[in-house]
């Protein structure tokens, strides 16, 4: 599609902060006012508008995706992301272990059980720890807990929690991730460390890397937009 557009602004409106182009409030894919909570994600927002060449590039506005996804799914209520997240803490990633006599056992110890930890004094609750890929399920209590926990949460939180836990197969994860001043670099190679322990074994592949690095940026992207709406 070609520009069709000269100039990038941000006005406040009513309910937020909404991105003008030629001094027009866009609106959502799904023809929805895209209005947002927060001045600093108005402002991405705005700048993946103003980055366009003489032809618009649509894989170029993930901070737009997420938002969209939001508004017209999560606000509007046609869908309920909650159950879904919580599949994830059913099956985490953190939670399953090789055998313990497995060397991959103890990088997981060292890697993976001060997070499970951190997480259950954070939200209060306890994970089931398996070793083998037998599934275990999480005790009721904790997955009450968290359901309260994911049900507080506002609908752009709620948007990128569903691709942080996807990405990283661990709700954990996605958890840890939202909160101020995460490591994200660390939390990423929690998530990945199984592949790199391949890596390390058999050696690198450079469209594994790739791949990797791809679904890397992606988390970070969703972690920065939390970010971006915590400025609110």
């Amino acid at each position: 599609m070609k520009r069709f557009y000269k100039s990038v602004s941000v006005a406040q409106d009513d309910g937020g902060w909404r991105v003008q182009l030629d001094g027009r409030g866009i609106k959502t894919a799904g023809g929805a006012v895209q209005s947002v909570p927060a001045r600093k994600l108005a402002d991405a927002l705005a700048a993946e508008w103003a980055a366009q060449g003489e032809q618009i590039d649509p894989a170029s506005f993930p901070l737009r995706d997420l938002t969209d996804y939001a508004i017209d799914s999560i606000a509007s209520g046609r869908e309920d992301p909650v159950e879904g997240l919580l599949r994830y803490a059913e099956t985490d990633t953190l939670c399953y272990r090789a055998d313990p006599d497995e060397p991959l056992h103890r990088r997981q110890i060292e890697v993976w059980e001060p997070l499970l930890t951190q997480a259950e004094a954070r939200f209060d609750v306890r994970f089931v720890r398996a070793s083998g890929i037998v599934h275990r399920p999480q005790p009721e209590a904790t997955l009450e807990t968290l359901r309260t926990q994911l049900q507080a949460l506002g609908p752009f939180h709620l948007a990128a929690m569903r691709m942080l836990a996807s990405l990283s197969a661990s709700l954990t994860i996605a958890l840890l991730a939202i909160e101020p001043e995460a490591d994200i670099p660390s939390l990423w190679h929690a998530a990945n460390l199984e592949e790199e322990w391949q890596a390390e074994l058999w050696g690198r592949d450079e469209e594994a890397e790739a791949r990797r690095q791809e679904r890397f940026d992606a988390f970070a992207l969703a972690a920065r937009f939390v970010d971006l709406v915590r400025s609110a």
